[in-house]
């Protein structure tokens, strides 16, 4: 199997967009929304069954008794698959008109020799509006994958195009893919200024879980080891959920992540949870989250947040889960950073004077698959003197301004290249005066330490754009094309029924300059 190359921009160029460009031809009229389930089931299954045989394989020459014994397997961190539910069972059976019948069965015998997989697996593979021509030519394709790889080379393989599927459906789904996949590049920024080296980690509102594999895969290229981080996570939509199951399983990645369809606010699972370092995208601006009945929790320490937004409750609650010295990494969108309705300013004057923000991040547009709304990232720290080597930065907070940064890979989507995403992280870490980090120094249009008092002059909005001496914009530091690319996109939406408006939109927008 031919290796992936990475081009400038972080994204994939090899093997994996080709399967999913075969993987996609083979889905016809089916929604990617339910496609997605169908494709990513098979490849978790084609996983745990190759990780199975290399150590049946194992074993059979070390000691052929042991072949046989689940615990032998367990105790290497590999799932026991029955023998009617191994992928060579299923590829040979693959041309039947019973095909997902057969697949169904395997995912039950799975689970149910599995106690961690039980109720994760999809299994409605039989289901009569599914092509079973279809499921054997998908069938087919997968077994391509790894096909000369044994153990962790296999595993790392399968992962990446797990991983990479999980992108592409992202973005066919659109505005519902943005509800579980964070784009990689946004998670890699988190975790490459975050450093979580080791010690617990987590995600409240988790998605698919690519915070904790982008954190395990820091660790190893750092040198470090699977479980030198522990993984913690909740996440209220079930289906979801699954995914990120099955996501850090295809990774080998041991993980509590707990379900309950109340969330993180009304149900905090791991409520006596201190984590060392936090990372989260709470989806943006959500009004129904609740906030009425939680008036007086104890997770408001800097005010009651809003009940018709909850961003500040999604800052509060993860400061409330920080360990002492704990770190962590929020995506909010860009309103939060300026906003003074129903007492926001006040609760973030409060966690300023409170000296719990580190450093704010203005990002470019277009990152996401989910939303036009430009977003920051909210660095937030409860120690920020822990005498690890880094210096005091206590009544300092660092701006960063990296809108201008990322390359468009698409007419609708950017990412951050590796260079975008090791400079921002590379001004973080030599502004917290990390070793070897070389000297800080602000730039002009770039990045600003700035000290509470230059915060207290602008009234507590914390927008890189007003510290950094770039050009000014609008108080919600969103430029102009780009509020006028997600006015245009939302006026769409809610007139694509009429075409005569639809149009004169659009000639409206052309003669002020902006091209639709």
């Amino acid at each position: 199997m031919a290796q992936n190359d990475t081009n400038k921009n972080g994204g994939n160029l090899g093997f994996e967009a080709e399967m999913f460009k075969a993987a996609d031809k083979l889905r016809g009229n089916m929604e990617p929304s339910d496609y997605k389930h169908v494709a990513l089931g098979l490849i978790f299954l084609k996983y745990i069954s190759d990780a199975f045989e290399a150590r049946h394989k194992a074993l059979l020459e070390e000691d052929p008794q042991a072949a046989e014994d689940k615990d032998e397997y367990l105790a290497d961190n590999v799932f026991w698959v029955p023998k009617d539910a191994r992928w060579s069972h299923l590829q040979a059976n693959a041309k039947l008109p019973t095909i997902g019948t057969l697949i169904d069965d395997a995912m039950r015998a799975i689970e149910k020799d599995n106690e961690s997989l039980k109720g994760v697996l999809p299994k409605d593979y039989a289901r009569p509006a599914l092509n079973k021509v279809m499921l054997g030519e998908l069938i087919d394709l997968i077994s391509g994958i790894a096909l000369n790889e044994e153990g962790h080379a296999s595993r790392d393989i399968l992962g990446r195009v797990y991983e990479y599927f999980l992108g592409q459906f992202a973005g066919a789904e659109g505005k519902r893919g943005g509800e579980f996949y964070t784009p990689r590049s946004v998670v890699r920024v988190l975790v490459e200024m975050l450093e979580p080296y080791q010690g617990r980690i987590y995600d409240p509102c988790c998605g698919s879980g690519g915070m904790f594999v982008q954190s395990e895969k820091f660790v190893q290229e750092h040198g470090g080891r699977i479980g030198d981080i522990a993984i913690y996570g909740q996440e209220s939509n079930y289906v979801t959920w699954r995914l990120a199951k099955m996501n850090l399983a295809v990774r080998g990645i041991d993980s509590d992540i707990r379900w309950n369809n109340e969330g993180s606010f009304h149900k905090d699972e791991l409520r006596d949870l201190k984590a060392d370092y936090i990372l989260a995208n709470p989806p943006f601006n959500i009004s129904d989250w609740g906030g009425d009945r939680l008036r007086e929790d104890v997770r408001w320490k800097f005010g009651a947040p809003p009940v018709g937004n909850a961003n500040y409750a999604w800052l509060q609650h993860i400061v409330h889960h920080l360990a002492p010295n704990g770190t962590a990494g929020v995506v909010l969108a860009n309103g939060s950073m300026s906003s003074t309705q129903s007492g926001e300013g006040d609760i973030r004057r409060e966690m300023v004077e409170k000296d719990i923000l580190d450093c704010m991040v203005a990002l470019p547009g277009q990152l996401f698959y989910s939303t036009q709304i430009p977003a920051c990232l909210w660095f937030l720290a409860r120690n920020k003197n822990p005498g690890n080597g880094w210096r005091d930065r206590r009544g300092e907070v660092l701006f960063i301004d990296a809108r201008k940064l990322g390359v468009l890979v698409d007419r609708t989507r950017r990412e951050l290249s590796d260079a975008d995403v090791q400079k921002i992280a590379d001004t973080y870490h030599a502004w917290r005066g990390e070793p070897n980090a070389g000297a800080y120094e602000d730039i002009s249009g770039f990045c600003k330490s700035a000290s509470l008092d230059d915060i207290r002059k602008q009234g507590h909005v914390v927008a890189p754009g007003r510290y950094v001496g770039a050009a000014e914009t609008d108080d919600d530091e969103e430029p102009t094309s780009e509020k006028l690319s997600r006015l245009s996109s939302q006026l769409r939406t809610h007139f694509s029924e009429n075409a005569q408006l639809e149009q004169a939109i659009k000639n409206a927008l052309t003669e002020i300059g902006y091209e639709c």
